[in-house]
């Protein structure tokens, strides 16, 4: 039985982005003008490498996302059966994308990736106030591979 001060809520694991015909239109074209030039220079792997991106993100486009339980406790951020400790991370800040909110936790190892867990707007407040009873809270932005992502919509 969860405790007094612990929060749980279930999100989807990423944000689905609208694709109409012309960003397929798109995807297959590029995918088409990189294989071209790969077939001109030899170059085998990256033919093979071009095949497998565009096959990969039509999946992952017609995939839906998984609703994922997420909780706060004294220990971490529990994430499906996953614990992801407070003592990994330095600090947490949150994003706004479009009108969804995501808290996002910084690890304190250099190469480590951040931890971005979606919220429901209506549970912003408390998962902030047990986030920030934990770690410091400091201003994130969309890093450059987050930017491209939401450029692309993939």
């Amino acid at each position: 039985m969860a405790k007094q001060s612990d929060i749980s809520w279930q999100a989807e694991e990423y944000i689905v982005r609208d694709h109409n015909a012309w960003w397929y239109i798109g995807l297959f074209a590029v995918g088409a003008a990189l294989s071209v030039l790969a077939i001109f220079l030899n170059w085998w792997t990256f033919l093979i490498l071009v095949i497998l991106s565009v096959i990969t993100i039509l999946i992952s486009t017609f995939r839906p996302p998984r609703k994922i339980k997420y909780s706060l406790t004294k220990d971490g951020l529990i994430e499906g059966a996953t614990l992801h400790k407070y003592e990994n991370f330095k600090a947490f800040g949150i994003l706004k994308e479009g009108s969804h909110f995501s808290a996002v936790l910084i690890p304190k190892k250099r190469f480590s990736p951040s931890i971005k867990v979606y919220f429901p707007e209506g549970s912003g407040e408390a998962i902030v106030d047990n986030l920030g009873n934990r770690l410091p809270m400091e201003e994130v932005k969309l890093d450059f591979l987050d930017k491209i992502v939401s450029f692309l919509r993939i």
